[in-house]
């Protein structure tokens, strides 16, 4: 079989040659050790060879849902997201982003977080790829009906999510993260109305682009994934 484009450039930076193994995966479940039989020099080809049903997810379903934040920091957020597990990342437009998406802007930026999945995904040894959602406006998507519960973090809560997470089993979440100056009252009083639990990351504030990272992470402490 012939590797995508993006693929072979990378066995090619790498120097594998005929005969060296790899892993592919599809995105979908497992992964296949493959044997390289042939490097051009544009175009690499493999032999697939076992299947291996490996999974590197985690045990409970935890959704981003990131309020845009300023130029590349969402690149940055959801490379990371993968990496620590997230199984979907939900672009959020809310009242103080100061980033807008025309229509066609958001399909090409969509494109560009989808091949950041694709590339975080290799470097952390997933074999499934989180689903990537389109950008929804915040007063849209909040009042939507969602199976999980939602957790919006904000520093003006009284229970903070490690300590909340300590008391209750692993389980599927969305948590919500505001852009820069944060969610505002208004957003936070309509997520309420919508059953969704508002929790602090502790004592400091943390920047945008941290804190979902940081709460991920503590999830899976507390959780024993880590």
């Amino acid at each position: 079989m012939d590797l995508p484009d993006q693929l072979a450039h990378h066995v090619q930076v790498l120097r594998l040659a005929p005969g060296d193994l790899i892993t592919l995966f599809n995105g979908e479940s497992g992964e296949y050790t493959a044997t390289i039989s042939f490097v051009g020099k544009k175009s690499v080809s493999a032999e697939v060879k076992t299947f291996s049903p490996r999974e590197a997810e985690l045990p409970y379903a935890i959704t981003l849902a990131q309020a845009l934040p300023e130029t590349s920091k969402m690149d940055w957020i959801v490379e990371k997201a993968v990496e620590l597990g997230a199984a979907g990342i939900q672009p959020l437009a809310a009242q103080r982003c100061v980033v807008k998406l025309s229509p066609e802007r958001a399909a090409k930026k969509l494109l560009h977080w989808q091949a950041i999945i694709v590339a975080a995904c290799e470097q952390s040894g997933r074999n499934r790829l989180p689903h990537l959602a389109e950008p929804a406006h915040f007063a849209d998507w909040i009042g939507q009906h969602d199976l999980h519960l939602r957790i919006l973090l904000t520093p003006r809560a009284e229970q903070s999510l490690s300590d909340w997470a300590r008391h209750h089993p692993p389980q599927a979440v969305t948590l919500l993260v505001g852009p820069e100056g944060g969610f505002t009252e208004t957003e936070e009083n309509a997520a309420r109305a919508h059953n969704v639990l508002c929790l602090s990351m502790g004592q400091r504030v943390l920047r945008t682009e941290t804190a979902g990272l940081a709460a991920l992470a503590a999830l899976n402490a507390v959780w024993g994934e880590m």
